[in-house]
């Protein structure tokens, strides 16, 4: 006797074939309109006593990404890669993520983005404003990362006073540059220098990670045993300067040490199994590293910066 027994495979195959299927389809609605691709501006989480949330302050849509990564690979070697990890070989997305740290004592906030109302709109979308931040840290000079500092309304974190690498400080300060100039100079009395190793608060340390700028920094943050870095800059995309750590970035000002300094820093990360954000990474930008053959593969968080309350 053949068995008729319906199952939810067998449902699946048998797909509009089934007699009933249409009688118990709902009336007609109207289509709900198209809200268009968005993602959320901010990601908290906790980091044993502090609370760190990265900020997503712009993202845009390039062409032609081996202008900008991978300037001394073949593009035969390129288009690999991309096509490896899934990825066009012909066009790229970028993200610019500001890191807010809340120590409990201070709201220390690393970079600004491109303009003063893309990190405003992030800070409003994760509950802060602008006059809470105490501490704007500059990581590096290029315009990406100081653009939010000031505007036609003036300076955007009125309140706060300002750290950034000495290194850093005096070759812009000597370089006749616009953005420099307009954004960051204004703020010289307000702003405290410091080299590799210095302190900017309690659990949060400069480490030097020089070539992408003349006195580029990452910060190691660590709070009740946990540590993060924060690698702004030294890493410019998840695949082709992760994986590829040799490959040339176009705004690596000094393209050998930017690379040198990628395998010291990252290879820290990797050996120590620690949590990072980088600046560009895809958002909420957080993950880990695992050694992959000459560099290193990123591992997206998942659940695990969510396991404290």
């Amino acid at each position: 006797m053949t068995d008729f027994r319906l199952t939810r495979r067998t449902a699946f195959l048998a797909g509009a074939s089934l007699p009933f299927v249409g009688a118990l389809a709902p009336a007609a609605h109207a289509a709900a309109g198209m809200l268009g691709a968005a993602q959320a501006p901010f990601h908290r989480f906790k980091l044993g006593d502090f609370e760190v949330t990265a900020l997503l302050a712009g993202t845009r849509v390039s062409d032609k990404p081996q202008e900008t990564f991978g300037l001394n690979a073949t593009p035969e070697e390129f288009k690999s890669l991309a096509e490896d990890n899934f990825l066009p070989a012909d066009k790229t997305r970028n993200f610019f993520t500001p890191t807010l740290v809340n120590t409990g004592a201070e709201l220390v906030l690393f970079d600004t983005g491109l303009a003063p109302e893309g990190i405003t709109g992030a800070l409003a979308a994760a509950g802060y404003t602008p006059d809470q931040v105490d501490v704007v840290v500059l990581t590096h000079m290029h315009g990406d990362h100081i653009g939010g500092l000031a505007g036609d309304a003036g300076p955007t974190f009125a309140k706060a006073r300002y750290v950034t690498g000495a290194v850093e400080h005096n070759h812009w300060s000597g370089a006749g540059n616009e953005g420099f100039d307009a954004k960051v100079r204004p703020l010289n009395e307000k702003m405290a220098m410091l080299d590799d190793g210095g302190t900017v608060a309690p659990g949060i340390t400069a480490l030097a990670a020089f070539g992408h700028s003349p006195g580029h920094m990452a910060y190691m943050i660590e709070s009740a045993g946990k540590s993060l870095v924060l690698t702004a800059d030294t890493v410019n995309h998840y695949v082709f300067s992760l994986q590829r750590p040799d490959w040339e970035v176009r705004f690596d000002m000094d393209k050998a040490q930017a690379a040198a300094t990628r395998g010291k820093v990252l290879g820290m990360i990797a050996a120590d199994r620690l949590p990072f954000i980088g600046y560009h990474m895809p958002f909420p930008a957080l993950g880990y590293l695992e050694p992959k053959e000459a560099g290193f593969r990123f591992v997206p968080a998942s659940y695990q910066m969510a396991l404290e309350g």
